[in-house]
C-alpha cells in the first residue's frame, strides 16, 4: 500500500519523492486518449543522482517515455536481496514493463519473469531474453575502443588505467577493447585494469586512482557510475591527470579535470523495447545500440585539455570505429 501511495503522490515530472533506501518516483505523461496508459518502472540498486550508469539509464527512459505517451516509475538504491521483491511489487501494481539498467540483475529478473508471464522486462548490458524478456545491448567493443584509443593518444607516460566496477562479462569485454586501442594507437602504451567490486564506493575510487597516479598513471577511464566520482575527486590534486568520463557528456570546453566523454545514450534501445511492447511483439531479442545509429557517440572535448592536433587524430580513429576497419 506504501508503494502504491508514493507512486500516486509523485503524479507530476522529476519531483523528488524518496524515502528511505526505497526512493520513488512516477511521471505522468499527458493524454487525451481514453485507452490504456502503459507505465514503465526502473529498478536500481544505485541512485539515479549518481553521476553515472544509473541517472543516465534513468533520463533515457524518462525520455523514451515521453516520446511514446508512457508513465514512468522508479525504485532506487534497492539491496540486492529486495530485487525480487521490488520487482513483484511493480508487476502486482499492474505495470507493463520493469526496467533492470545492468547485467546485474539478471538473475533477479528471469525469476521474477518466470512468475510473471504477463509482464514485460528490459534489461540493460545482458543478453538474457525470453518471452518477456528483451536485452539491450549497447556496442562494448565500440565503447572501449574510443576510450582506449584516447587514452593512448592523451598519455605522457605511457600508463593508462581502466578502472571497472563490478567483474561482469560485459565490462571485462570493454576493458580488453580499451587495452587493445590503447595499444594500436600507442604501441608504447602499458594498462592497467582494476576493479572496484562496487558502483557507489566513491572513496574506493579515489583510492584507487591515487594509487595508480602515484604509479604513473596520467590517464583514467573509469566504468563504475558513482566510484568514478571518486577518481575525479583524486584527480583534481594531480596537474597532467586527465579522466575519460562516462556514460553521459560530463565534461565542458574548459574543463580542468575531464578531457571528454565517451557517451552512450540509452534512448534509442529503450524506445524500441516500449514500441515492441505496444505492438505486441515482445520478447526473445536483443536490441542492439551503436555508434552507427547514435546510441554511443564522442562527447565534449576539454579544449584545455587536449590539443586540437590530437582531437583530429582521434576523430579518425573514431571513424574507424564506426566502420569497422579500426586496427586492420
Amino acid at each position: 500500500m506504501l508503494l502504491i501511495a508514493l507512486v500516486a503522490f509523485c503524479a507530476f515530472p522529476l519531483l523528488g519523492c524518496e524515502s528511505g533506501t526505497t526512493a520513488e518516483q512516477s511521471s505522468e505523461s499527458s493524454s487525451e486518449s481514453t485507452e490504456h496508459t502503459y507505465r514503465v518502472a526502473m529498478v536500481l540498486n544505485d541512485s539515479i543522482n549518481d553521476g553515472g550508469w544509473g541517472s543516465s539509464a534513468y533520463q533515457a527512459m524518462c525520455e523514451a517515455a515521453e516520446k511514446r505517451g508512457w508513465e514512468t516509475a522508479y525504485t532506487e538504491n534497492v539491496e540486492q536481496s529486495d530485487w525480487v521483491t521490488v520487482m513483484q511489487n511493480y508487476c502486482d501494481q499492474g505495470y507493463d514493463l520493469i526496467f533492470a539498467p545492468s547485467g546485474q540483475f539478471a538473475d533477479a529478473v528471469q525469476q521474477v519473469a518466470e512468475d510473471n508471464p504477463d509482464t514485460h522486462f528490459m534489461i540493460l548490458s545482458s543478453e538474457v531474453t525470453s518471452d518477456n524478456i528483451e536485452s539491450m545491448l549497447p556496442n562494448l567493443e565500440q565503447i572501449g575502443y574510443l576510450a582506449g584509443a584516447l587514452a593512448g593518444l592523451l598519455t605522457n607516460t605511457n600508463q593508462v588505467t581502466f578502472v571497472g566496477g563490478v567483474e561482469l562479462d560485459t565490462t571485462a569485454t570493454k576493458a580488453a577493447a580499451f587495452e587493445e586501442a590503447a595499444k594500436i594507437v600507442n604501441p608504447d602504451c602499458s594498462v592497467s585494469i582494476v576493479y572496484a567490486g562496487s558502483y557507489s564506493d566513491v572513496a574506493k575510487g579515489k583510492e584507487i586512482a591515487e594509487a595508480a597516479i602515484s604509479s604513473g598513471t596520467d590517464v583514467i577511464y573509469g566504468d563504475a557510475s558513482a566510484v568514478d566520482s571518486g577518481e575525479r575527486e583524486a584527480i583534481q590534486d594531480h596537474e597532467g591527470v586527465y579522466d575519460i568520463a562516462q556514460p553521459s557528456d560530463l565534461g565542458s570546453s574548459d574543463d580542468d579535470v575531464i578531457a571528454c566523454s565517451i557517451v552512450t545514450d540509452n534512448e534509442v534501445m529503450i524506445e524500441q523495447c516500449l514500441e515492441d511492447v505496444e505492438n505486441g511483439d515482445f520478447g526473445n531479442k536483443v536490441v542492439e545500440g551503436s555508434m552507427e545509429d547514435g546510441t554511443i557517440k564522442v562527447g565534449t572535448f576539454s579544449d584545455k585539455l587536449v590539443s586540437q592536433e590530437i582531437q583530429d587524430e582521434f576523430a579518425e580513429y573514431a571513424k574507424q570505429i564506426e566502420e569497422g576497419t579500426f586496427g586492420q
